[in-house]
């Protein structure tokens, strides 16, 4: 199974079969200065290892665990900023769709639509988004089992997208934590759906830093080359050129400055594997 992208300079397929691809921005999208240093950071880094990239960015982060935490510039200054990017480096790009009456607006700028995990049971979500004819992304709930991501998938599919990506981001364990089950991405994959994993989210600790979500950024890596090992065709990661000072995800997010040093292994498993 493979999803076809349509990116700025050609298209390109990501899936079994295909090299490795990588969806990668900042968090939400702070400024356009933060934003094209990633979108260009990655899109070298990429280049160099022969591995496609779509680049991410939220123009609404609408789930903060705080009601008066930062969320975004909001969906027209967040889509002219993507447009931007898309055109002015050459990469196709992807965001969140938090609302059915979004899906248009978003559709007519990105390349891929992305449904957040939270809302992956969103029956009108999906099909808005499955409608518009692009390819669609949907985050698999912390909550949701493995098995049941096909119904999601059928949602999506059965409404006309011209592909369905599902990406892993862990599974609620306690209050605080999430855990990786890695025999869902096998179980996924063979549904005959294109399996995605999602490194910086899958080590977040949610809402526990009082207020706000933590997380492990040290694991990220390690949890990237097992996935890939386990057959994923894409891996997703939040990238900030100084993650510390990042205005949503500070704690997961990794370094613009180590991203050659994280994709590099990836790159060289994923040959392995194939």
């Amino acid at each position: 199974m493979t999803v076809a992208i349509t990116a700025p300079m050609g298209s390109f397929e990501v899936g079994q079969g295909r090299p490795l691809a990588i969806i990668a921005g900042p968090c939400g999208l702070e400024s356009a200065d933060v934003a094209f240093a990633v979108a260009r950071g990655v899109k070298a880094a990429a280049a160099r290892l022969g591995l496609p990239f779509i680049f991410k960015g939220s123009f609404d982060k609408a789930n903060r665990t705080r009601g008066d935490a930062w969320r975004g510039p909001g969906l027209r200054e967040g889509l002219d900023l993507l447009a931007a990017i898309r055109r002015e480096v050459g990469v196709p790009v992807t965001t969140d769709v938090h609302e059915s009456g979004q899906a248009e607006a978003v559709a007519s700028v990105v390349d891929l639509l992305q449904v957040p995990a939270f809302l992956c049971r969103q029956t009108d979500l999906l099909v808005a988004c499955g409608r518009t004819g692009k390819p669609v992304n949907v985050k698999k709930g912390q909550f949701l089992a493995p098995d049941d991501a096909r119904y999601v998938v059928d949602k999506v599919r059965s409404a006309g997208a011209s592909g369905v990506i599902i990406t892993e981001r862990g599974t609620t364990f306690g209050h605080h934590d999430l855990v990786v089950d890695f025999r869902g991405l096998a179980d996924m994959r063979s549904d005959g759906v294109v399996v995605a994993f999602d490194a910086t989210h899958s080590v977040q600790r949610p809402g526990a830093m009082g207020g706000r979500s933590g997380g492990t950024r040290r694991h990220v890596p390690v949890l990237a080359r097992a996935a890939v090992a386990a057959g994923v065709d894409l891996v997703f990661a939040e990238v900030h050129p100084d993650p510390a000072s990042a205005l949503s995800d500070a704690d997961t997010q990794w370094p613009l400055a180590e991203i050659d040093a994280f994709l590099g292994p990836l790159a060289r498993l994923r040959e392995v594997v194939s």
